[in-house]
């Protein structure tokens, strides 16, 4: 495949790609099947992405690459972003001189609805994929070959399959934790008292050593369970201390901001936001639909950055003041489905207009640069 030529946006990209280079079923109805269909797939009247400057964003905004096909995660190898593209299941590798190339691709990888290639991770050399094949969702990884400017895949291995699948409701996020080992959140694929069922992967965070094994220590013998009771959680991330956090979909009441601890149980389909019942664990915060939709997230020294799908913003939450946001990128770019530390500090964003969902501009999709 020829390279595409990713468009920089005067000097900032080009010295950023420069440094980084050299240092979203089937549920019964009535139960409100749609919401994700709704908060991720409502497009706002009169939205237009008309690719706005990054001074008209802020001044603090640049614009990394554009051009981008149903992106969903970012990842770093060393120095060198990688993107997935959800329908074509192509894995990116973003060059210094802003060029992208076609990595490889993930086979068996099938675009349905809010499924196909989804989360990324690095690891040890590895590029780890969430995927959706079929009937299931799969997690495989690839030994990384070569070096920046012509990296590839290996022959791919299994982690974990038979992940429920469908339309939506894949969760999708995988990455890797501070204690070295791959955490994966599962959606409930339609299949609401399954986020409940301790034999089923669905509704889940699971948890794996890098080669799929359940480790010793994880809160249900022999299950890769780690939390219970989510319907669709889309970003997970650590604070400097190790404490995880999880943002999730709810219905159409409210969505989440979680504090995740092993074994503990976050209330799907029994509650849902802040229900005061002792059974199941409130989130720290909660956000109406349309305000936020919340999917990938990061965590800088003080704040947790998250992606809002149908809310088209950015909110960043003081990890001191977890009932507390503030808001930036309102509706400049459309639809945010992941952000990154990258390795000079900034943080990336991705947008997510392409996907079928959105009111794609003719830069669409791309990936933001914001200084935190």
């Amino acid at each position: 495949m020829t390279p595409r030529r990713l468009i920089v946006t005067l000097a900032v990209s080009a010295t950023v790609l420069a440094a980084a280079a050299c240092s979203t079923s089937t549920e019964p109805a009535g139960t409100g099947s749609n919401r994700d269909a709704g908060t991720e797939a409502e497009t706002e009247a009169g939205t237009d992405q008309a690719a706005p400057s990054a001074d008209q964003a802020g001044g603090d905004v640049g614009v990394i690459a554009e051009g981008l096909d149903a992106p969903w995660s970012i990842a770093f190898h060393g120095q060198t972003p990688l993107v997935s593209e959800r329908d074509s299941a192509r894995i990116l590798e973003l060059d210094p001189d802003g060029n992208a190339r076609e990595l490889g691709s993930i086979d068996g990888a099938e675009p349905n609805g809010e499924g196909g290639l989804l989360g990324i991770a690095v690891h040890e050399d590895h590029l780890y994929a969430y995927f959706t094949a079929g009937d299931e969702n799969r997690i495989e990884r690839y030994p990384l070959t070569g070096e920046p400017g012509a990296l590839g895949l290996g022959d791919p291995q299994t982690i974990l399959d038979g992940i429920p699948a469908a339309g939506f409701h894949n969760g999708g996020r995988i990455a890797f934790g501070p204690d070295g080992l791959l955490y994966a959140t599962t959606g409930d694929a339609g299949r609401r008292s399954d986020a409940q069922d301790l034999d089923s992967h669905a509704g889940k965070i699971l948890r794996l050593t890098p080669e799929g094994a359940v480790p010793e220590d994880n809160p249900f013998e022999g299950s890769p369970v780690y939390s219970l009771g989510h319907r669709n959680p889309q970003g997970i991330a650590w604070d400097a201390e190790g404490t995880m956090y999880s943002s999730e979909f709810g219905q159409d009441t409210w969505d989440e901001l979680n504090v995740i601890d092993a074994g503990d149980n976050y209330g799907w389909p029994e509650v849902e936001g802040i229900a005061n019942d002792d059974d199941f664990v409130d989130p720290v915060q909660q956000w109406e639909p349309t305000e936020a939709s919340p999917s990938g997230m990061a965590i800088t020294e003080e704040t947790i950055h998250i992606a809002n799908l149908r809310g088209e913003r950015l909110r960043d939450v003081p990890l001191d003041a977890l009932d507390e946001s503030d808001e930036r990128l309102g509706e400049d770019f459309g639809r945010l489905r992941d952000v990154t530390v990258a390795p000079d500090g900034s943080l990336w964003v991705l947008t997510n207009n392409t996907d079928g969902r959105g009111d794609p501009g003719p830069d669409d999709d791309r990936i933001l640069r914001i200084d935190p």
